[in-house]
């Protein structure tokens, strides 16, 4: 029965298609002059420079305006071409087709956007936005909306030497969609299963007949259910930009948003024994919404004095409130109860990066010179109630406070690209200064103060065939937020304050930009060691965070192209082994056992994803757009001990689409899509640290576009 069910499905995905296109190859039966097509960009082309499914250039690695290509250190970018094509409901499904990005570890879970880098966790101190730390609390995280951004850069390895406060496996950085100087409008409905109905607007374009005010208002609507009963995925999303640029050396672009979600507060099924979900859902329609209202506010400044000096200024303030309703099961002899949970965080942050750029030369020597200073302040504050009896209780209930944090954190950086010819040396070095207070539920207060020194050398060479080797060593520093506990199997063991964690990463690899296409090639090799590490295990039946150190090492492989015929095509490999040098005692009833020399839980040893899209550029079917895309998660163990492992799975996406403006001007701009995600309908479990999720079934929306 459920193989006939999926067939159904496929065959309905690809009978629609093939219907669709007959009726157009009828519809365009006549002899209709075909038109040259004038492309509408989403994109500014501001910070990231993209063409198709290749990005050009980028601030992230070295925060000048730098080729990618050229930069010693491997970087994905998710542009905003592919974003439409595949239509990401949540960052992690934007990142579904990046090299050495895993966000599988979790199963469906449209809550928060958890996700690896080279086999770390890069969630919690791994997110920036327009090149900021945005930092997440365990609750209150800022939840992006792809809607809103024109790109998505994804920078592999330790970072901090530019950036500060970020993991040893790299850090994603959301580029926010921001005022174009010409006229672009955008209007979209789209329609899905579990009842997913969606409204957006994008409007951009100059304010004044000079040109030197723009404008962009970016908003979304959406109210939907999910496979899981009680779930919503609602959505009121709001953005607006203006960028002032009173002459040709000066621009302030204010970019702000706010956004109220309601996602479910339970995404979980029962585990019935250890490593096993079982079939039963742990929320309770009654009592299951996750409320998150989001918003931020803040500038990015340029003014340049000459050829030599550049000043930037960057500020953002952003506050995070998430109010957590959630139920589970417990045994009670053979019978299962409900139990009831509520939980409240508000999360605040501040940051602001001052820079100065200086270009000059020394002899033969071309240099770009960034020294700057930034100051970021966090704060958070949780209520937490873990246990009501029934829903009355819950909803009545007052949850207690669970603790507080405040973090201040000052670092100053250097940064120095040399060009000598077809070679280009980097250089960057920061310190960072750390003063953490918390304050647990009983209130009693603790005051620690970190600071590191962290760097990166880099060497990139351009040889005349478009073949660019590189290798760099860099380090990274992140101080921790709360208690750790080293002996898991203690049945009350004792927390200590977490140590910061630090790693250090040697990479090498070749970069090709195949001459006169629009394409490039890489692969990289990397080790990376990382000291202290916080992960959360759940083995014992409560979460607790331990320390552990680790090793990644591997290969990746990654293509971006975009023909002129129409045809892109995005590519990844990804070949790693997290092993654990030095961990935590665990004790699974038959004594305590070390989990050091183990790989770490839900790191697949091997991942792959490919996916191409054709547009019809002439004939009956021109205007005709198909996509199709595989991604593959190799097996990876359920728990830090290694007892049991998670299968590996496959999932198939798909997209059709068609524009009408192709044959018909009067229909110029008019757009329609069909995206189908998991066709195959593929669910299974992943299980890590020991508790245990499952996928998503399949998904299917369409969408109608008109640009004007």
């Amino acid at each position: 029965m459920r193989a006939q069910t999926i067939t159904g499905r496929v065959a309905a995905f690809f009978v629609g298609g093939a219907a669709m296109g007959c009726m157009l190859h009828n519809a365009v039966a006549q002899d209709v002059m075909v038109l040259e097509e004038i492309s509408v960009e989403a994109e500014s082309d501001d910070t990231l420079v993209q063409d198709g499914y290749v990005a050009k250039q980028d601030r992230l690695g070295t925060k000048v305006d730098t080729p990618i290509a050229q930069i010693p250190q491997a970087i994905s970018v998710v542009t905003q071409d592919q974003i439409e094509d595949q239509k990401p409901r949540t960052l992690n499904e934007a990142l579904n087709y990046t090299a050495s990005a895993n966000p599988n570890g979790f199963g469906f879970d449209s809550r928060y956007d958890a996700f690896y880098l080279r086999g770390f966790p890069a969630y919690y101190n791994g997110m920036f936005r327009d090149g900021l730390r945005q930092y997440n609390g365990p609750s209150a995280w800022f939840k992006p909306e792809p809607y809103g951004i024109e790109g998505v850069t994804i920078l592999k390895g330790p970072a901090s030497s530019l950036y500060g406060i970020s993991g040893p496996g790299g850090i994603v950085n959301l580029v926010t969609k921001r005022p174009k100087e010409e006229q672009f409008r955008e209007v979209e409905v789209l329609v899905g299963n579990h009842d997913r109905y969606q409204a957006a607007f994008d409007l951009s374009g100059p304010a004044n007949e000079a040109g030197t005010v723009l404008y962009r208002m970016t908003g979304l609507g959406r109210l939907a259910n999910t496979e899981l009963p009680g779930y919503p995925d609602d959505k009121l999303y709001l953005a607006p930009a203006i960028t002032l640029k009173p002459d040709e050396d000066t621009k302030l672009t204010i970019l702000g948003e706010y956004s109220h979600s309601v996602t479910g507060g339970t995404a979980s099924f029962y585990t019935s024994s250890y490593g096993v979900a079982s079939d039963i859902y742990e929320g309770d329609p009654a009592y299951n919404d996750f409320t998150n209202n989001q918003g931020r506010i803040g500038y990015e400044f340029e003014h340049r004095f000459n050829d030599t000096v550049t000043v930037r200024q960057n500020l953002r303030y952003n506050v995070v409130d998430a109010d957590l309703e959630y139920s589970y099961h417990y045994p009670v002899g053979n019978d299962l109860q409900r139990g009831y949970g509520h939980y409240i965080e508000d999360m605040a942050n501040f940051v602001v990066d001052n820079m100065a750029q200086f270009n000059f030369a020394t002899g033969p020597l071309e240099h770009e010179a960034v020294v700057g200073i930034d100051y970021a302040w966090t704060d958070y504050s949780a209520d937490s109630a873990t246990f009501y009896p029934t829903v009355d209780d819950a909803r009545a209930g007052n949850p207690p406070f669970a603790g507080s944090q405040t973090a201040n954190q000052v670092g100053i950086y250097l940064h120095d690209q040399i060009d000598i010819n077809n070679l280009t040396l980097f250089a960057s070095g920061r310190y960072d200064w750390v003063g953490t207070e918390s304050v647990d539920a009983s209130f009693a207060e603790t005051e620690q103060t970190d600071e590191a020194f962290s760097y990166r050398l880099g060497a990139s060479y351009r040889t005349e065939w478009g073949l660019i080797p590189y290798a760099n060593y860099s380090t990274s520093f992140s101080p921790n937020i709360g208690l750790v506990y080293d002996d898991l199997s203690i049945p009350d063991p004792v927390g200590r304050i977490a140590r910061p964690t630090i790693a250090r990463q040697m990479e090498a690899g070749v970069k090709y930009e195949i001459p006169d296409t629009n394409v490039i090639l890489s692969a990289a090799v990397f080790d990376i060691d990382q000291e202290d590490g916080v992960v959360f295990d759940t083995s014992t039946g409560v979460n607790r965070q331990r320390q552990l150190d680790m090793n990644s090492r591997g290969f990746e492989l990654e293509a971006n192209a975009s023909f002129d015929n129409g045809f892109s095509l995005i590519a990844s490999y990804t070949h790693l082994r997290v092993k654990i040098e030095k961990g935590a005692m665990i004790d699974l009833g038959e004594g305590p056992e070390s989990t050091e020399g183990k790989e770490l839980s839900a790191t697949p040893n091997n991942i792959l994803s490919l996916w191409g899209h054709y547009v019809f550029q002439d004939g009956p079917l021109v205007g005709l757009g198909l996509g199709a895309g595989v991604r593959y998660v190799g097996e990876s163990y359920g728990d830090d001990l290694n007892t049991f492992k998670n299968d590996d799975r496959a999932f198939v996406d798909a997209a059709i689409s068609y524009d009408f403006g192709a044959r018909n001007p009067d229909l110029k701009g008019l757009s329609m899509q069909v995206n189908a995600k998991n066709l195959f309908d593929t669910r299974k479990q992943t299980c890590s640290a020991g508790y245990c999720y499952r996928d998503e079934g399949v998904s299917v929306f369409g969408s109608l576009r008109y640009r004007f």
